[in-house]
């Protein structure tokens, strides 16, 4: 079983997450903005990050910088999980450290083969 930390302030887009990924056997961690994304990633080891670019209050660009800063914690695998699709902030956020970018919306098989992938790479 894989710990994975899902930052998604739509509860839906959230729940959706959460489902797909714990009836593949993962335990998943939900944040709604970065604050309690890095309270929980200060907390626990995550085997893999998925985040929203949109968040209230800052982005996930931002915390992919915070996650990425950290040596202990620089491995740990993101997604990014956008509807932000723009060239540009997805080669930023493949810049700061993202592995990935799934633009929403996405298949369930889609989030699951590119999560598996990461995880196995890791």
């Amino acid at each position: 079983m894989k710990r994975i930390l899902v930052i998604e302030d739509d509860a839906f887009m959230a729940r959706a997450i959460s489902l797909i990924l714990t009836r593949q056997g993962h335990e998943v961690t939900l944040a709604a903005g970065s604050t309690e994304a890095l309270h929980q990633f200060n907390q626990h080891h995550f085997d893999l990050i998925l985040t929203d670019i949109m968040l209230p209050f800052s982005s996930g660009l931002d915390l992919i910088n915070e996650f990425k800063q950290r040596e202990t914690d620089r491995e740990t695998p993101v997604i990014v999980v956008s509807s932000v699709t723009n060239e540009k902030t997805m080669q930023y956020a493949f810049y700061l450290g993202a592995d990935d970018y799934l633009k929403k919306p996405f298949t369930p098989g889609e989030l699951v083969s590119r999560a598996n992938r990461l995880m196995r790479r890791a």
